[in-house]
């Protein structure tokens, strides 16, 4: 069964746009009037964070069978059944059930429902967005890794867009994600991505599995759980194998006025941006680089960095398509009732070699493809 909620004081307001980019943006008002007074008001509004401190984990749920989908021709899985099993015909087929609201340009949430489950589109373009992003994230979990929704078991996927006045970030609360509609000078509306909305969606996972206390490693774990998410929703989507894949992370929220290609670079961290007035892209990809600092809940945004490059690293080198294979073993950590909120690098990096070898064998080619990536990061498995 998944874990019990978690208390409303003690959520996190998990954002995609760390507080670094922001500040450079607040202090850019000579050459961004609108966007340096939307990063200063999206400050004080993400300043109420409160860290997550919840003790243990859910087991997750067991290895699944693979199969491909008759209909749709994409890999997923469903329960091992026992050899001659009866079907049960009457079982309905697990189905998305999404509901976006509109704030309407406030900040108080869920807002107005505007569409439900099966509803055509609104043309509303955030509202859309966010409606079929969710149902990519949805068939990404349920397909491939055999998870009905955030909690295993169909809650429904709940999101709010239009929040606050050129709300410059997108984040989940606990109960929903939350998008904002950007600046429209450094960032568009967060809906456009759709490694943004895996990526929060991801952070409800999260809070249901390991529930990764979002400070210092075991924050910047949580932050690349979301990010792995995040890519291979995209990639899924759009049928990319791990070296078609991008591996960028908000890739298309920047507007032209930008030197970058998103916020991060899962592939290569450090080179997501590099612009005249938002400064350079900081974050490391290597363990030795590791950033100390009290600022962005210990360097949760900046950090991350070390890990994704592990998990890509070894995503190109097996090749084909990354949710089928390094995708697999990140959930079943993840997911395997091991993991503790304040567990860092290395113990993560041993629960993925753990998942590696349980599911394809001591002697595997992904065994060695996990063991590389963390290896060419400076982190050794504990």
């Amino acid at each position: 069964m998944p874990q019990p909620p978690v208390p409303r004081e003690s959520r996190v307001r998990a954002g995609i746009v760390p507080p670094y980019l922001l500040l450079r943006i607040a202090a850019a008002e000579e050459h961004y009037d609108v966007a340096a007074d939307a990063a200063r008001r999206s400050l004080l509004r993400d300043e109420p964070m409160r860290e997550l401190r919840v003790e243990g984990a859910h087991p997750g749920l067991l290895p699944h069978e693979h199969t491909r989908s008759a209909t749709t021709g994409r890999d997923h899985d469903v329960e091992a059944e026992g050899e001659g099993a009866p079907v049960d015909a009457a079982v309905p087929e697990p189905a998305p059930d999404r509901r976006i609201s509109d704030a309407q340009g406030a900040e108080s949430l869920p807002g107005h429902l505007v569409r439900t489950e099966g509803q055509p589109a609104t043309g509303d373009v955030a509202v859309d967005q966010a409606y079929d992003g969710l149902g990519e994230v949805w068939a990404l979990f349920e397909r491939v890794y055999g998870r009905d929704a955030i909690d295993g078991e169909g809650a429904p996927l709940e999101a709010t867009v239009h929040f606050g006045d050129h709300y410059d970030n997108a984040f989940w609360d606990g109960e929903r994600m939350v998008f904002g509609d950007g600046d429209g000078e450094v960032f568009r509306g967060f809906t456009q991505s759709i490694s943004v909305i895996g990526h929060e969606l991801a952070h409800g996972v999260t809070e249901m599995t390991a529930r990764l206390r979002y400070r210092d490693q075991s924050g910047a774990l949580n932050e690349h759980v979301s990010d792995v998410f995040g890519a291979l929703t995209e990639q899924y989507a759009m049928g990319q194998d791990a070296e078609a894949a991008t591996w960028l992370i908000g890739e298309g929220i920047f507007t032209e006025l930008v030197q970058g290609r998103a916020l991060r670079s899962m592939l290569e961290p450090g080179t997501a941006y590099d612009d005249d007035v938002l400064g350079r892209d900081p974050q490391p990809a290597h363990f030795r680089d590791y950033i100390v600092t009290d600022a962005d809940n210990g360097g949760v945004h900046l950090n991350s960095g070390i890990p994704n490059r592990a998990f890509a690293l070894a995503a190109v080198e097996l090749g084909g398509f990354a949710w089928e294979h390094v995708g697999r073993i990140w959930y079943d950590a993840l997911t395997g009732g091991t993991l503790r909120p304040n567990d860092g690098f290395a113990v993560f990096a041993a629960a993925t070699l753990a998942a590696a070898r349980e599911r394809y064998g001591d002697v595997s080619r992904e065994v060695a493809a996990v063991a590389n990536g963390w290896r060419a990061v400076g982190v050794e498995p504990e």
